[in-house]
């Protein structure tokens, strides 16, 4: 059950640090309308991921006698946190829009989740593989690492709202920059944990 908490804390504290759609609706908001308004934004992902987590689930029901396709999913996984790895080793600065004065902040932050791809990967990928080790040690464990992995995520995400609010300059500063080379680093081993699990379950040995 630890493991899977670890892991859920590692991938959400990159995904919720990591620049992208949702982390300058955050900012932006935070700018515009204040902490709150940012903190709203931060909690859409509760929302809109319930849905793909469920389908997931259901497609792995049916999937569960087939160590082999959940071999070839882990693999993805693997190449996809690999590349989210390397991006945060590389962290780039956040682009924000705060011409948009409209309220309605969790709303924007829903609409932003569902229709960024980023959510659909991780879960048909990644956290599909990872969902598919926890049940097979139990629910407690799936639950350990959906928990983490949120707690993380929306955490990651109302941090960067309140640095924000108290420092404008913190994601240009070396912490930041720090901050994401060291997840970086975290997201290649779990990369190639994934490399592992996915070609032990094709059969094929591996170190």
């Amino acid at each position: 059950m630890t493991h899977y908490l670890f892991l859920g804390i590692v991938l959400g504290l990159s995904a919720g640090f990591a620049p992208g759609p949702l982390l300058a609706l955050v900012i932006s908001e935070t700018l515009r309308h204040g902490i709150g308004a940012g903190i709203r934004v931060a909690l859409s992902p509760l929302i809109t991921d319930t849905l793909i987590i469920l389908l997931t689930l259901f497609a792995l029901s049916q999937l569960s006698d087939f160590k082999g396709i959940l071999g070839v999913i882990s693999l993805i996984g693997g190449i996809f946190i690999l590349y989210m790895g390397y991006e945060s080793l590389r962290p780039k600065a956040v682009v924000m829009n705060i011409t948009d004065v409209r309220p309605n902040s969790l709303l924007k932050g829903v609409l932003a989740n569902m229709l960024s791809p980023h959510p659909y990967l991780f879960w048909l990928s990644v956290g599909g593989s990872i969902m598919a080790g926890a049940l097979e040690v139990g629910v407690i464990a799936l639950l350990a690492f959906l928990f983490g992995f949120y707690a993380s995520l929306v955490g990651a995400k109302i941090t960067t709202a309140l640095l924000v609010a108290q420092s404008k300059a913190f994601l240009q500063g070396r912490a930041y920059t720090w901050i994401m080379r060291i997840l970086g680093c975290a997201l290649c081993l779990l990369a190639v944990l994934l490399f592992r699990d996915g070609l032990s379950l094709l059969g094929i040995a591996v170190f």
